[in-house]
């Protein structure tokens, strides 16, 4: 069987993208990455594949202990409300399994159907860890790095400030 990361750090090469990857036991939840990552330098995300009452997908990619409120989510996004996208369609959109989402796996969305959300804390960080499409393995790339990978996708990430309050109605 052939390696999901191949496609993905061949990519980053032809961007002059350099990033380090360390292997480990399958991670398969936020608490799986903090008991075992040690004192791996940068942030870490939880990435959340949610689709929405009128089928559009979104990746939404927080920093680790950042809070996501479901039901309240639809609103930072403008989009209807949302529901976790089924394993399935995670499968055939982004060619990855539970466990392995990330950022990477854009690359594999071959009909840019994924809208992304990406945390302001992630887009301003220094260094950030993901899977490479398989989670028994961390890749460190740098903000500004992931910001290339995903504009060379041909996407442009909404960046939200998951921290700040969002506007309502009355703010305008």
């Amino acid at each position: 069987m052939s390696d999901p990361s191949t496609p993905l750090f061949d990519h980053l090469a032809k961007l002059g993208i350099e990033t380090k990857t360390h292997e480990h036991e399958p991670l398969f939840t936020v608490e799986d990455s903090q008991a075992l990552r040690g004192n791996l330098p940068g942030l870490h995300s939880k990435n959340l594949f949610v689709k929405d009452k009128k089928g559009a997908l979104w990746l939404v990619v927080a920093e680790e202990e950042t809070e996501i409120r479901m039901n309240h989510l639809h609103k930072r996004l403008g989009c209807a409300r949302l529901s976790f996208g089924k394993p399935e369609l995670l499968i055939e959109t982004l060619g990855i399994k539970p466990g392995s989402v990330t950022p990477f796996a854009l690359l594999n969305d071959r009909d840019r159907k994924v809208n992304l959300a990406l945390d302001a804390k992630l887009a301003n960080g220094d260094l950030l860890n993901f899977h490479p499409l398989r989670n028994d393995r961390t890749t460190t790339i740098s903000s500004a790095d992931l910001l290339t990978f995903i504009g060379s996708l041909g996407y442009e990430a909404m960046i939200i400030d998951f921290d700040a309050e969002p506007a309502t109605a009355n703010d305008k």
